[in-house]
């Protein structure tokens, strides 16, 4: 029956998403319907874009920051000085600058990483107008600059990038607006609270008073997923019965997390003029996905004998049992989504490790919108330089040659993981201000500090729930270790692009290495695994698989 239900969902989920990408061939290539043109020139005009003026590598990348930047300060201020704004029936306080600093980063670079609780420490103006907004924006970013990436890798020789406020008005427009809208609607449908009414204050069974929080909630958890945001409106994410109320939400947010990514592989196939690209990218991703969820599903059902017979329920919902736990785990890390329908500090140690492996590989199973495509051809560069090397040929990648200056840009971006995770989880690991983050002992510990610093670099934003991310210490090194998982990538992949589209495509002979088929598919994931889950293998020997060790053996700690 489990087999069965996960068949279902990937089959809506490929049909859902091969439809989506023919719709954004249309929005890309501005072959809409004449009315939606109009109101997209209006808009561009009244912005100052033009869509006739394209942008090289360069223009591209600093209009990038320049745009993320400006939304950066926008969203602090209005955090910092939310108490004195409308909007605010509850009367929240603004927050703390290192709190509104990391929140504010957090939701720029599309990472949604919460060291607040939302009903709590959030008015509904910062929620509306502050991270909502950059739910939409942050997330059009990134796929703005993945078609930006495919433009450089497909296009004839000289042409440009495209035009960065284009592509993020048509991102944001004609994709991430209609899908947010409908999907609101069908989770207010379900029981999910849209209002601007304050807190409740209701009596209990027992005769106790209790305030129960709400808001407009629909509408920032339907973008939180379609843009692989993942931050909740409430401290306990997708698992708050306001959230996610029924199985059928459920299955809705999870099939949203996944939507956009996957699409952006067909996308991919049809820019390229060969459908073939596209299939051997989501294959590449797909045997990945498939396998890490194949380990949660075992693990997480079979659950932990020392505790007793059945499912491992530790942290889990009961309406949604392990399975569907074991699902979302998966589709969230592997997105660079973030959100949880049930603790991941409960689930057990093998489970974990395959989600830290999501996002240290570079978030690039199916990863966030936009991001995960780029991310993985940062490897399709890497494992076409391998290929390359191994037959004696000069490398090349949709008939252009892979050089020098290619494989350096794309070996600096990889080093941005292993530099945020290694680095700021080993400094994380010996100052003491850090460590009283830290709840378990032991293996678990190093765990948890391992996930932050993996979360934060991959821009996922999920957290084992033990671990206090609010403190001083976290709210501005994981801020700062979040720029550097998002723009370390972004800026050498738009260079990649732009060094392509300056190279001339040469026509397909016998002797090229074909990039579409098994042999390519399996190089590709080999190239991601080698170079990216082995990469962090000694540390995840200190956390997840000592921690196996030790349970297999009958310890604890």
């Amino acid at each position: 029956m489990d087999l069965l239900s996960y068949l279902l969902y990937f089959a809506a989920l490929v049909g859902l998403a091969w439809l989506l990408a023919l719709w954004m061939v249309r929005v890309y290539s501005a072959a809409l319907p004449s009315v939606l043109l109009r109101i997209e020139g209006a808009l561009c005009r009244l912005s100052g874009a033009a869509p006739d003026r394209g942008m090289g590598w360069g223009g591209y990348a600093l209009a990038v920051l320049v745009f993320n930047a400006t939304g950066f300060v926008v969203l602090y201020v209005l955090l910092r000085a939310q108490g004195a704004l409308p909007l605010n029936p509850d009367g929240i306080g603004g927050m703390a600058p290192d709190l509104a600093f990391n929140t504010a980063v957090s939701f720029v670079t599309n990472t949604n990483w919460q060291a607040y609780s939302g009903e709590a420490q959030l008015s509904y103006l910062s929620q509306m107008a502050g991270l909502t907004v950059q739910n939409f924006v942050s997330a059009g970013t990134g796929m703005a600059v993945a078609v930006a990436v495919i433009r450089g890798f497909v296009s004839a020789k000289g042409a440009t990038l495209g035009n960065f406020w284009v592509d993020l008005t048509r991102s944001v427009l004609w994709i991430l607006l209609p899908l947010s809208v409908v999907l609101a609607l069908f989770l207010g449908w379900q029981g999910v609270p849209q209002t601007l009414q304050g807190a409740v204050v209701a009596t209990g069974v027992e005769g106790q008073e209790q305030v129960i929080a709400r808001g407009p909630a629909a509408a920032q958890i339907a973008i939180k997923q379609l843009g692989t945001n993942g931050g909740g409106f409430f401290g306990v994410n997708s698992a708050h019965p306001f959230e996610n109320p029924t199985i059928a939400s459920n299955m809705a947010q999870s099939l949203s997390i996944l939507l956009i990514p996957v699409a952006f592989c067909f996308l991919f196939g049809r820019m390229a003029g060969d459908r073939r690209q596209g299939w051997a990218i989501f294959a590449a991703m797909a045997v990945m996905f498939v396998a890490g969820l194949a380990v949660i599903h075992v693990y997480e059902v079979a659950g932990n004998p020392a505790l007793g017979l059945g499912a491992n329920m530790e942290g889990k919902e009961q309406r949604f049992g392990a399975m569907l736990s074991a699902l979302w785990a998966a589709s969230t890390t592997a997105a660079s989504n973030g959100s949880v329908n049930a603790m991941h500090d409960s689930f057990m140690p093998l489970s974990g490790l395959v989600m830290m492996v999501n996002m240290q590989i570079g978030e690039v199973i199916f990863g966030g919108v936009g991001a995960g495509l780029y991310g993985m051809l940062l490897y399709v560069v890497l494992a076409v330089f391998l290929a390359g090397l191994m037959v004696g040929r000069t490398p090349e990648y949709l008939g252009r040659k892979i050089e020098g200056r290619e494989v350096t840009l794309a070996v600096l971006a990889f080093l941005s993981m292993p530099l945020g995770i290694l680095v700021g989880g080993a400094v994380a690991a010996t100052v003491p201000q850090a460590l009283a983050a830290v709840q378990d002992p032991g293996p678990h510990g190093m765990s948890e500090i391992l996930y932050a610093y993996s979360s934060a670099t991959g821009n996922n934003g999920s957290a084992f729930g033990g671990y206090g991310a609010a403190l001083p210490w976290h709210t501005t090194t994981l801020g700062i270790i979040m720029l550097l998982g998002r723009y370390a990538i972004i800026i050498p992949m738009l260079a990649i692009a732009g060094s392509m589209v300056r190279k001339p495509q040469a026509p397909v002979t016998s002797g090229t290495f074909p990039t579409h088929g098994p042999l390519f598919v399996t190089l590709l994931i080999l190239t991601v695994l080698i170079l990216g889950a082995l990469t962090f293998f000694p540390v995840l020997a200190l956390g997840p698989i000592a921690e196996e060790t030790a349970r297999v053996a009958g310890q604890s700690f």
